[in-house]
């Protein structure tokens, strides 16, 4: 898995897809073919650990939480040759800039695992931008908890009821707040 350029490679999907696992996993192949590996996440993700990424389903990978996605030159080693980032969505549209200067300009393979979409079924902030200058996409599905189908829509529940369209967008949480549902079972109640 040696790599002689720089390259984009972002994982998508709803809540309970398995994205954080996915990138879990492309992590530890890096680092037994002997990459030098960094991965970092937002600081408001405190879900399960302040300094891991964590998935789900328990798998664990150590990460430097930062306020803001800029602070990512703060922490970067000179011979890192990975860059995994957890929860895209969350760092805002300077992403962008900061995921091209890495692939482009450093010849690092970055790998960015995100919400496509948000609670409400409407693209979510810079993961559109983001898949589309990727060079590979994979957008996984969960199941949906109410029929069993594919489902590519996280919805969010305030007191076992869907949220309304004009809550807050960013609302961090993982099975008391959120289940994966299909496109048919997806409900966000608007005025």
């Amino acid at each position: 898995m040696v790599h002689t350029q720089g390259m984009v490679e972002v994982i998508v999907g709803p809540m309970f897809s398995g994205k954080t696992e996915e990138l879990i996993r492309r992590l530890r192949r890096a680092v037994i073919a002997k990459q030098k590996v960094q991965v970092f996440k937002p600081a408001i993700d405190t879900r399960y650990d302040d300094r891991e990424v964590v998935s789900h389903a328990g798998g664990a990978f150590s990460a430097i939480p930062l306020a803001s996605i800029e602070q990512i030159w703060d922490y970067l080693d000179d011979d890192t040759t990975v860059v995994g980032i957890d929860e895209g969505q969350f760092f805002g549209e300077a992403i962008n800039d900061v995921v091209r200067r890495l692939a482009d300009e450093r010849d690092i393979r970055v790998i960015i695992a995100g919400l496509d979409m948000d609670f409400r079924g409407e693209p979510f902030g810079p993961m559109p931008f983001l898949m589309a200058e990727a060079d590979r996409v994979d957008k996984l599905q969960a199941i949906c908890v109410v029929c069993g189908a594919p489902a590519t829509r996280s919805q969010r529940l305030i007191n076992g009821k869907p949220a309304h369209y004009n809550d807050p967008v960013v609302v961090v949480g993982a099975s008391e707040m959120y289940e994966a549902r299909c496109r048919k079972h997806h409900i966000v109640p608007r005025d």
